[in-house]
């Protein structure tokens, strides 16, 4: 099995698009949103590999091509950023403020939290950016000499958190207003929690793109600060 896959190029790619599409499927069927098909199609294709007995990095080595796409897949989020631009120029104070509070809290906290456990300096610093979103994470966490798996597994955890229980969240919290609830989304939940506010509301998917954006810059300008914790 394993040496008729490493002969496909493509079984990776079809794997996850299918997987996917049956996690779409069991979500549509079932109405339960933390069925996300984000988390279930991970899920299927995690048990698949473990089954069929196939390599991680065969694996990731197939689905090159796709992650190519991540860069300009986030890119794209600057349409809705653009059609609602002349309401974001009246709100723009309160956002950043919201992103910098945001970033700064997820940061100093995940520093903190690592200090006080003594965490391996490498492991602490590949956690440094796991709100942020993944093509702008993993450089972050490897120029610092971080472990760049498990900063994508950190990424990839907070994505589908915010995916699945963002809008729960939201509603508990009484955060009502889609300028807050995008600035939420994009500061805590990256590209995955953008699509999440994307569904619920235009304006929302604007602010979350932005605020995407604005807390990987920020979070970038803060990593080096809290370095010397960890060396």
């Amino acid at each position: 099995m394993t040496e008729f896959l490493s002969e496909n190029a493509l079984w990776a790619l079809t794997l996850t698009v299918a997987a996917y599409q049956l996690g779409a499927w069991v979500q549509k069927k079932t109405r339960i949103a933390a069925l996300s098909p984000i988390l279930t199609g991970a899920a299927l294709v995690i048990v698949l590999l473990i089954v069929l007995k196939v390599p991680n990095a065969q694996y990731q080595a197939g689905m090159t091509h796709l992650s190519f796409l991540l860069t300009p897949c986030t890119v794209c989020f600057g349409i809705p950023l653009y059609k609602q631009l002349d309401r974001l120029k009246g709100n723009l104070t309160a956002i950043f403020a919201g992103v910098f509070a945001g970033a700064a809290a997820s940061i100093f906290l995940i520093a903190g939290m690592c200090f006080f456990l003594r965490t391996e300096n490498a492991v602490s610093i590949a956690l440094l950016p796991k709100s942020i979103t993944t093509a702008m994470a993993l450089p972050l966490s490897e120029k610092a000499g971080g472990l760049v798996p498990l900063t994508a597994a950190a990424v990839i955890l907070s994505g589908i958190l915010g995916n699945v229980a963002g809008e729960g969240i939201a509603k508990a919290s009484k955060i009502c207003h889609p300028i807050a609830k995008g600035v939420a989304f994009g500061t805590a939940s990256h590209v995955a929690g953008t699509a999440k506010a994307a569904e619920l509301d235009e304006l929302t998917g604007a602010v979350s793109s932005l605020s995407l954006v604005v807390a990987g810059i920020l979070t970038a300008v803060l990593m080096p600060f809290l370095l010397p914790l960890f060396a």
